[in-house]
């Protein structure tokens, strides 16, 4: 199982459309407070839909407080000032994915100490940075590519519910 660590997030939207993500995956989310919302925010709920039964999280006090949970689990920082791609780290099962809040990112005192394990999202030099809910599905689907997407499933199939033939199909 892969971790998502979310450091002081802000907005419930994301955190809510990040716990989604995190359950069609399997993904553990962690947060660590301050939250900048209450988790019983009926914008995190919405955002999340109906997927909270199939997810797992832990909140944690403060960033010291998850250190100590987790001694030596490996880490992954993403940020805009990481010296590399996140395509370019070697992911394992279990890692930990660990991402700032939404207007600030993660401290720069954090990042010079763990700045060999910190990866980037390629993007132009002008954008700022993505949106933090994006940023996640990003990281996470790469670190399962690597791991062959263990436990999920890589197939769909077409139900035949449609009611009705949409006109604009003639012109497919």
């Amino acid at each position: 199982m892969l971790n998502i660590v979310l450091v002081n997030p802000e907005i419930p939207q994301n955190t809510g459309n990040i716990a989604r993500t995190c359950a069609a995956t399997g993904a553990m989310l962690h947060l660590i407070e301050p939250l900048g919302f209450s988790l019983s925010d009926k914008y995190l709920k919405r955002a999340g839909l109906d997927y909270w039964h199939l997810m797992n999280y832990r909140t944690y006090p403060d960033m010291e407080a998850f250190l100590q949970a987790h001694p030596g689990a490996r880490m992954h920082f993403a940020s805009t000032k990481a010296p590399r791609g996140y395509h370019q780290a070697e992911y394992r099962d279990g890692d930990f994915l660990v991402f700032g809040c939404e207007t600030r990112g993660l401290p720069e005192n954090l990042l010079e100490k763990v700045y060999d394990r910190c990866v980037r999202i390629p993007m132009r030099e002008e954008a700022r940075s993505l949106n933090l809910s994006n940023s996640v599905a990003i990281v996470l689907y790469e670190a399962l590519r690597q791991l062959d997407f263990p436990q999920l499933s890589d197939h769909g199939s077409l139900t035949g519910r449609d009611e009705a033939a949409a006109p604009w199909l003639d012109y497919v």
